[in-house]
């Protein structure tokens, strides 16, 4: 079968050294987003700006390293009426005034832009409007004071690895060349994938008897591994491009994925095909299987619960919960020690 799109072929050379040994053998793997609760509308997310709510706090994600939306201190009834003598203040997670600091973009019309946002700025940004209101009649003039609240949290997309699993079949399961196969096949798909810096880990095999109604007793080696981004100098890769290191990583995994499928399709092609011997071990049809798995970089972690519009993303684990590896979930803290956004550890 041709590859398509103009992708990359697996290396010839690959192929007929696997096909080699087989025979061989039978001789001898947008930058942020807004949380609208249901009685909100939808126009509370507008042109890169996300308007308040009196009634309750607005969550905000966004990407590490991207300026925020502007989080605008007013709701989106108001924003439709003339305000007279508005004035704003807002107060950050620390709670000091965020007029004049250096990371945040504070226009006059009362809209706030954080730039470069880092864990460590997560928390509640709250605004403060007044304004007056003049009655008609008598120019009596009232002061309004409304309240905001933002909960803004980092977050960053999911790294991406995948499960596979595959079986051939062999002429008995107590064979050493089982062994020499299945070393070479790792062997073979770790430098089909090693330009992408990305490898075949958790590699295993077991080989079972399988007894069937229509075709006796048989074996079968079950195989399965991970293909994953994190090959030695993949560190050296995200250095270049620091600001989108997860995007990099997950484009190249996702290719390297692509290559081990094509990889398999292609093997069977030999195998069936081109290989004039009998080959002792030969690839199941239709047993090729590849699962997406994913993890999060410590510090982040997963809640479909309380991040219910971000349930895809690695979100920042907040005070009282920390994450300090690959993990998915952050985990709870036994005491109050970690307070603070991005833990990694209780202490």
């Amino acid at each position: 079968m041709a590859a398509g799109g103009g992708r990359p072929r697996c290396p010839p050379g690959a192929l007929l050294a696997m096909a080699a040994v087989v025979v061989a053998v039978g001789w001898g793997e947008r930058d942020w987003r807004a949380e609208v609760k249901e009685e909100q509308s939808i126009d509370l997310i507008g042109k890169n700006e996300i308007y308040g709510d009196t009634r309750h706090e607005v969550n905000v994600y966004v990407k590490v390293f991207t300026n925020s939306p502007f989080l605008v201190c007013m709701d989106l009834a108001l924003s439709q009426e003339r305000i007279i003598d508005p004035s704003y203040l807002w107060v950050g997670p620390d709670g000091r005034d965020l007029e004049g600091q250096r990371y945040v973009n504070l226009t006059e019309t009362g809209k706030l832009m954080m730039m470069g946002f880092s864990e460590s700025m997560s928390g509640a940004y709250t605004c403060t409007l007044s304004h007056k209101v003049i009655e008609t009649t008598t120019q009596e003039e009232t002061e309004m004071v409304e309240a905001y609240k933002f909960m803004v949290y980092a977050y960053r997309e999911a790294d991406h690895a995948y499960q596979v699993s595959v079986r051939f079949t062999t002429m008995h399961c107590k064979l050493e060349t089982n062994g020499l196969f299945f070393r070479k096949l790792n062997q073979i798909l770790n430098s089909t994938i090693s330009h992408l810096t990305c490898h075949i880990k958790e590699s295993s095999y077991k080989c079972h008897s399988i007894m069937t109604p229509k075709n006796g007793l048989h074996h079968e080696l079950f195989v399965n591994f991970q293909v994953n981004p994190f090959a030695p100098g993949w560190e050296e890769v995200c250095h270049k491009v620091p600001y989108d290191c997860e995007d990099v990583t997950n484009k190249r995994v996702r290719q390297a994925a692509e290559r081990i499928g094509k990889f398999f399709h292609q093997l069977r092609h030999i195998l069936k095909y081109e290989i004039h011997a009998v080959p002792t071990i030969q690839y199941v049809d239709n047993s090729f299987a590849m699962t997406p798995i994913n993890s999060c970089r410590p510090g982040f972690g997963k809640n479909h619960h309380t991040h219910q519009n971000c349930a895809s993303c690695c979100v920042v684990c907040g005070p009282g919960t920390y994450s300090p590896n690959d993990e998915v979930m952050c985990r709870t803290c036994a005491g109050p020690q970690a307070r603070m956004y991005g833990a990694k550890s209780c202490y």
